[in-house]
This record gives C-alpha cells, sequence and structure tokens, in this order.
C-alpha cells in the first residue's frame, strides 16, 4: 500500500515537473513569437519614419530651391529695375546738361546781342549829339543872320521867330493830337474786343469740354491695356459700336469718352463700365453689353418721363411721349439741357396761366411738350417744331399744346391764355443769365449736319462724328459697297462736306468696311 502511495507521489511529482517544463517551454515559445512580432512592427515603424524623413528631406529640398530661385528673379528683377533707373537717371542728366548747354548758349547769344545793341545806342547818341550841335550852331548864324537883316536884337528875332512857329504849328498840333486821339479810341475798342473774344473763348472751351466729355475711372492703369487690346481691336470695336471717341492718354486710372451727343455718350460710358466690371473686355462682348444697356435706357427714359409727368400733375400721357419726355435729359439746345429748360417752363406757364385766371394744369402740359421735337431731331429730318405737333397730333394732344409748340417760334398766333404762358416762360428760362451758349450750339448743329450729310449716301448703316468734329467715320455695308466703291463714297461725302458746312481747319472722313462670317457648332 504504501509503495503504491510512494509510487504514485512520484508519477504524480514527475508529471508535475513535466508539466511545468511543458508550460514554461509553450510560455517562452508565445513570448519568442510576440517578441519577433514586436521587432517586425518596430522595422516597419522605422522603414515608415525613414521614408516620410526622405520625403520631408526631398521636400525641405524642393522648397529650398524655389525659394532660391525667387530670390534669384527677386535679385535680378530689383537689378533690373536698377539699370533702367539708372538708364533713366543717365538720359535725363544728359537731357539736363543739354538744357543747361542750351540755356547758356542763349544766355550767351543774348549777352552778344545785347552788347551790340548798346555799341550802336552809343554811337547814335554820339551822332545825335554831334547832330544836335551842328543844330546849334546853324541856328546861331541864323540868329545872327536875322539880326543883320532886320535890326533886331537876338531876344526881339527869337520872339518874333517863336510866334510864327506856334501859329504855324497850332494847326498841325490840333491835327497831331485829334489823330492821335482816333487811334487811341480804336487801340482802345480793339483791345476790348480782344479781351472779350478771349475771355469768352476760354469760357467756352471749359464749358464745351465739360459737356463734350464723360470721365470713366479706373482701379488700375492695366485696365487700359486690355480696353486697348491686341493692336487696338477692343478699342476700334468700341469706338465702332459705340459711335464716341475713346481717349486713352498719360492720365492716371481714367479714360475719356467723348461725343456730342449726351445720350450716345451717357450708353457708351455705361457699357465700358460694365465691360470693366464684367471683365471680359472682346469684341463679341462688347456688342452683347452695349444692346443691353441700349435697352436699359430705354426702360429708363420712359420711368423718367413717367416720374416727370407725375410730379408735374399733368395727367396721363401716351408712352410713347414720356418716352420723348425722359430722352429730352440727353439733349442740349444752346448749352442748356432741353430736359431742365422744359421744366422750367412748364412750372413758370403754370403760375402765370394761375395769375391770368387760366388753366394751369394745361399750361403745364404744354410746357412741358413745347420742345418735345427735339428728342426726335437726332434721329429725323426736320426742325424740332414740326415734329412735335407731328408727334402730338398722333397721340391726340390738346389744341392749346400743338398751338404752344407752333406759337413759341412765331410760326402761328397765340389763341388761348395757356399758350401765352408758354410762349412767355420759353422767353424767361432761355434769356435767364447764364442760360444758353451759342457756340456750343453752333458746333452740335455743326457735328449734327456733318453726319447727316454722311448718312445720306446708298449703303451707309451708320456716321459719327468725333474727335471734336474733325473726323467722321462711316460705317457702311459690305455687301453693298465695295472696297473700289469705299473709295469713291469717301471723296463724295467730303466734298459734300466742303460744300454745305462752314468749319475751322480740315474733316477727316474715315470710310469702315467689314464682312463678317457667323456658323454655330451644335
Amino acid at each position: 500500500m504504501i509503495n503504491e502511495i510512494l509510487s504514485g507521489g512520484v508519477i504524480a511529482t514527475v508529471s508535475g515537473v513535466m508539466g511545468f517544463l511543458i508550460a514554461k517551454k509553450l510560455s517562452n515559445a508565445h513570448l519568442d513569437f510576440y517578441t519577433e512580432q514586436a521587432k517586425a512592427k518596430a522595422r516597419t515603424i522605422e522603414k515608415e519614419a525613414e521614408a516620410l524623413l526622405s520625403a520631408s528631406a526631398e521636400k525641405a529640398r524642393l522648397t529650398q530651391e524655389r525659394a532660391q530661385l525667387r530670390y534669384e528673379d527677386a535679385v535680378r528683377r530689383a537689378e533690373q529695375d536698377l539699370a533702367e533707373r539708372e538708364s533713366d537717371m543717365l538720359r535725363r542728366e544728359k537731357d539736363l546738361e543739354r538744357f543747361l548747354r542750351q540755356e547758356r548758349e542763349a544766355i550767351e547769344h543774348e549777352r552778344k546781342v545785347a552788347r551790340s545793341k548798346r555799341l550802336a545806342v552809343e554811337r547814335q547818341e554820339k551822332a545825335l549829339r554831334q547832330l544836335k550841335s551842328d543844330y546849334e550852331h546853324r541856328l546861331d548864324e541864323a540868329m545872327r543872320a536875322v539880326e543883320r537883316s532886320a535890326g533886331m536884337t537876338k531876344e526881339q528875332a527869337k520872339a518874333l521867330l517863336l510866334r510864327q512857329v506856334e501859329e504855324r504849328a497850332r494847326d498841325e498840333v490840333a491835327h497831331i493830337v485829334r489823330r492821335y486821339e482816333n487811334e487811341a479810341r480804336e487801340e482802345a475798342e480793339r483791345r476790348a474786343n480782344f479781351l472779350l473774344a478771349q475771355a469768352t473763348s476760354r469760357y467756352a472751351g471749359t464749358f464745351a469740354s465739360e459737356r463734350l466729355i464723360n470721365v470713366v475711372h479706373l482701379e488700375d492703369d492695366e485696365l487700359k491695356g486690355r480696353i486697348i487690346g491686341k493692336e487696338g481691336r477692343n478699342i476700334k470695336t468700341l469706338e465702332m459700336v459705340l459711335g464716341v471717341d475713346i481717349i486713352i492718354d498719360e492720365t492716371p486710372r481714367e479714360i475719356v469718352v467723348s461725343s456730342f451727343n449726351l445720350y450716345r455718350r451717357a450708353i457708351a460710358t455705361r457699357t465700358i463700365e460694365l465691360l470693366i466690371e464684367d471683365g471680359r473686355i472682346q469684341p463679341a462682348r462688347i456688342e452683347e453689353i452695349h444692346a443691353k444697356v441700349v435697352a436699359e435706357f430705354e426702360e429708363k427714359v420712359l420711368h423718367e418721363g413717367e416720374e416727370i409727368v407725375f410730379e408735374t400733375g399733368t395727367g396721363a400721357m401716351h408712352p410713347e411721349l414720356m418716352k420723348l419726355l425722359g430722352r429730352l435729359r440727353y439733349r442740349a439746345s444752346y448749352g442748356q439741357n432741353a430736359l431742365a429748360h422744359t421744366l422750367e417752363v412748364a412750372h413758370m406757364a403754370g403760375i402765370i396761366a394761375a395769375e391770368l385766371g387760366g388753366d394751369p394744369k394745361l399750361a403745364k402740359r404744354a410746357g412741358l411738350l413745347h420742345d418735345i421735337g427735339k428728342a426726335l431731331t437726332h434721329e429725323h429730318e426736320g426742325n424740332h417744331v414740326d415734329l412735335g405737333a407731328e408727334v402730338c397730333r398722333r397721340y391726340d394732344e390738346d389744341p392749346v399744346v400743338i398751338n404752344a409748340i407752333y406759337a413759341h417760334h412765331g410760326q402761328q398766333e397765340m389763341d388761348s391764355i395757356e399758350c401765352a404762358a408758354v410762349c412767355a416762360a420759353d422767353a424767361l428760362s432761355a434769356a435767364r443769365p447764364g442760360a444758353r451758349r451759342e457756340v456750343l450750339e453752333s458746333f452740335l448743329k455743326r457735328v449734327t449736319e456733318i453726319e447727316e450729310i454722311a448718312s445720306r449716301h446708298a449703303g451707309v448703316k451708320q456716321a459719327y462724328a468725333i474727335n471734336a468734329g474733325r473726323e467722321v467715320r462711316v460705317i457702311v455695308n459690305a455687301e453693298l459697297v465695295t472696297d473700289d466703291e469705299a473709295v469713291l463714297l469717301a471723296k463724295e461725302i467730303a466734298e459734300g462736306i466742303e460744300q454745305s458746312v462752314n468749319y475751322p481747319g480740315e474733316i477727316k472722313v474715315n470710310v469702315i468696311r467689314e464682312s463678317r462670317a457667323v456658323e454655330y457648332a451644335r
């Protein structure tokens, strides 16, 4: 029994030892596995770290290279700018030296001229002194001869001679005085006329420039190049489509839009502003924006006409008449804005009619429409009186309105108090100081006549007088006018202008013939 127990204990002990050894071995195996796994992960992390380090080094190298290139480019541009500035400075120094040399030469020349003139004056003074001495000597001899022949003393002869000379010279002196008085009067008149003409021309020049140009302000001078376009393509299209003269000079951040037609100039200014905001300045876009602006202005003038009718309280009016009223803002007569003149006449006519016992509302309406024909004179032939009466008849206006249109230019007798009030108000508005300028009106009439002469010829689509009336730009239909016919057309228009228009200097006739082929890819 004891042996069995001992045997079981030994077996159990041996089994325990073996189990412990097996467990220890298994634990060591797991530990080796985890150790290898950890080493593998460590190697992976090490490789990733090396890759990141390599990428960072490459990125740093590229960044350094780019920075080096930028630094070199900046240095190169700085050196180039410095060289240009040095060249400009040298050029200015040479110009200054040349100017100083010219000034020194001019001063030296003036000094020589002054020296020669002084010597000439000294010689003349010496000659005069000699002549005076000879004269006194001969006078003494004459006095002695008179004394011997007349038996008078020197003083008596001198008194007699002076009395005779005085009597003879009195008529001559009076004639000289009258002649100098007349010359002084004529010179004073001539000088006064010159001063008036000079003052008038200076004021008229400022007045015309204020009313013949619009200034478009730019955010950057770089926009000037975009407006001009490649080989001037954009600015040529702008001038051709808009019918204005666009002036781009050295004035910073602005361009000038010039035209005698206020409506056309306002459309051109708005078109250019929208093109600048849009950023796409090209021929097709120019035509598209121009069409939109024209439509926008048509709506604007109608809305403005509606507001005028509402504010004056003249009652309902046909939309076409209201559109023409709004268009008067872009018309001028003798330098006076047509809409401002119309509103003045309407308000004054209403006041006058009310004081005289007439209908102030009808008088205001007649005052609003008395110059309505001026909104049509740019598009239709004939004077504004006949055009205004015709359009008012077409829209069934009151006979008093039509009578006022004719009567304010003396073509009919005044038939009513309202008509008389309109005529009086028109005269007051036109005659007040500073209301009108004859110089500007004659200029506008001349350029309008130039456009009309060019537009009469067959094949002409549009005609624009630009550059203050010194050039007329004629756009012809390429299908109707050939290149050879364009040359003849320019000659015919020039001859027509020579025969019909009075103008200073010369007028350039520029005939433009352009053909386009348009197709769409779908």
